[in-house]
């Protein structure tokens, strides 16, 4: 049986076009180092795998954000 996949979008504010505080630099790093599938856009980022891993991202990402001075993190989680 294969496993359960999902799809998670996050933004994270603040936001300065052309200038990526850390809150947002450290948070794609972590993303793109997770093995999962990443897609960065101009406003969010997409990240797309086993549900499981998906979910535990989801919760370090977070984490990344604010510790690194985000003021929100907006989520959408997707069972796909």
């Amino acid at each position: 049986m294969a496993s359960e996949k999902a799809k998670a979008e996050f933004t994270i504010e603040p936001f300065t076009e052309g200038d990526p505080g850390p809150h947002v630099k450290e948070t794609i790093s972590l993303a793109k180092q997770s093995g999962l599938s990443v897609e960065i856009g101009p406003f969010g980022t997409t990240v797309t795998g086993e549900q499981d891993k998906v979910f535990e991202l989801v919760s370090e990402l977070v984490k990344t954000a604010m510790s690194h001075g985000a003021s929100r993190v907006s989520l959408q989680v997707t069972s796909i």
